[in-house]
């Protein structure tokens, strides 16, 4: 058994490469999810000879890791941006996931000649998008907020479903007309625990006073991971909850929000890198082979029949514009969910779960090749790229028993505060501008400072005032100067 001294060295060595890799493939332009999977391959028996088929061991990291990078999701998704694709997104997490199911266990039941019960279960097992490859791939496409809003609630969401669907399949439980019951139950209890425990954390968070910066973020994780944790022993969808609570923190006016958040994406950077080296790691090349043919069998009617026809299902009643349904087709992105998926049906015992595995192993590798090499090229050739102003950005720092806040502002390119003078603002009593800091250069303003893009400022405010402040300054961000005249509250 290797030392302690070693498996950390190890460790560390993978993390170093995982990151290291992330630049490499924006070089190549691939995801980076395919190079920590070749890095677990090298890793593994068929290369450097390292043994490991603990499927068990690999199920739990997998849902562990895939906590996280829910986690890291739903804080980073603005509320703002993905209101207006809610029904849509809910549609696709659901309605698209029952269809795309039918479709796809039909198919393999016809053509592999696998008995339904088999055949709907490879269709629930790859069903699912992923997040981490929606997540990673999909904000660097550049398209609008509606249509990424979408993507990013169903990748969000259309977990907790699927697990339960596979679950279910995977078991030898016989399947009632209460079954849809305790789906929808288990789902909308995850939702409200999710919901109340991220109300309660993001209050409780805003009036701790912490002692140090560091804790806010770690507070922040453990009421995600409690989140979970509570929607597993109710019997309801833990993953549902920990988005959900994610969601709701992250569009809170937590303290030292931008610190929250990169320690988030720091966080699911770092369990991607775990997951997908491990699953690599886990793969057997020999029988990779094998799979080829199923998996392309399986990959064709995935991508050309059971995508779109799901999609056109759950968007139809939303009147989506054809071009935004086909690039909707085009980016269902599979990645370590479908296999972790069917690692679960794997240790549930169901019938040819291995060639399952494998096959999906399979499938995940040629789709992410195919669709997140041509994502970019896709979203442009359908003209569904959107060139919105970037979201202001406003963080703020409580200063203890002070009883006041320091929130820090940075004026984005396109923001309505460029031009605007410093009395234009007009924040609330108790609230003013302390500080600018203009190319590098600080200095105290006047009424007549007029704002740049660019400039960062710091204002002071006291607790009470803080809401108030912030929704003005966000207001004028998006309307101008005369946000009230035009109805704009910034909220």
């Amino acid at each position: 058994m290797a030392s302690l001294e070693v498996l950390i060295g190890a460790a560390a060595a993978v993390v170093l490469l995982g990151v290291l890799a992330v630049r490499a493939s924006v070089r190549l332009g691939l995801p980076s999810l395919l190079l920590y999977l070749a890095i677990g391959i090298l890793l593994g028996e068929s290369v450097l000879g390292i043994q490991f088929s603990d499927a068990g061991l690999t199920e739990a990291a997998g849902l562990g890791a895939l906590v996280l990078i829910l986690t890291e999701g739903g804080l980073t998704t603005r509320w703002a941006a993905v209101r207006p694709a809610l029904g849509v997104g809910i549609a696709l997490s659901t309605v698209a996931v029952l269809v795309s199911i039918g479709v796809v266990g039909a198919a393999l039941h016809l053509i592999l000649d696998l008995d339904w019960r088999t055949a709907f279960l490879w269709g629930a097992v790859l069903s699912s998008t992923d997040a981490a490859a929606v997540f990673s791939v999909l904000r660097g496409t550049g398209v609008s907020q509606r249509l990424g809003g979408m993507l990013e609630l169903e990748s969000g969401m259309n977990d907790a479903p699927v697990v339960l669907a596979v679950v279910l399949l995977a078991s030898d439980d016989p399947i009632t007309w209460l079954t849809p019951l305790l789906v929808l139950y288990e789902l909308g209890l995850g939702a409200v625990i999710g919901y109340g425990l991220g109300v309660a954390g993001a209050w409780a968070v805003r009036r701790a006073a912490l002692p140090a910066t560091g804790l806010y973020p770690l507070a922040t994780l453990a009421v995600c991971l409690l989140a979970y944790s509570a929607g597993q022993l109710a019997h309801a969808s833990g993953l549902l909850a920990t988005y959900v609570a994610a969601l709701v923190l992250g569009n809170s006016n937590l303290p030292h929000r931008s610190d929250v958040l990169s320690f988030a994406e720091g966080l699911g950077w770092l369990a991607q890198i775990g997951l997908f080296v491990l699953l690599g790691l886990y793969a057997s090349p020999p029988r990779l082979l094998d799979a080829l043919v199923p998996a392309l069998i399986a990959g064709t009617v995935l991508l050309l029949v059971a995508r779109p026809l799901s999609v056109i299902a759950a968007s139809a009643p939303f009147r989506v514009p054809w071009r935004e349904q086909a690039f909707l087709s085009w980016s269902g992105l599979r990645g370590a969910v479908p296999i972790v998926l069917a690692l679960i049906a794997l240790q549930e015992g169901a019938p040819n779960a291995q060639a399952l595995v494998d096959l999906v192993f399979v499938l995940v590798v040629v789709l992410t090749l195919l669709q997140g090499t041509t994502l970019p090229f896709v979203a442009r050739r359908l003209g569904v790229i959107a060139s919105e102003p970037q979201e202001l950005g406003v963080d703020a720092a409580p200063l203890g028993e002070l009883g006041a806040d320091l929130l820090q502002v940075r004026v984005p390119p396109g923001s309505r505060l460029r031009g605007v003078y410093l009395r234009e603002l007009r924040l609330p009593r108790g609230a003013m501008v302390s500080l600018v800091v203009r190319d590098e250069e600080a200095f105290t303003p006047g009424p007549d400072t007029r704002l740049r893009e660019g400039d960062q400022l710091l204002v002071v405010t006291t607790a009470q005032a803080r809401e108030a402040a912030e929704r003005r300054i966000r207001a004028i961000d998006r309307a101008g100067r005369l946000a009230r005249w035009h109805g704009e509250s910034g909220r």
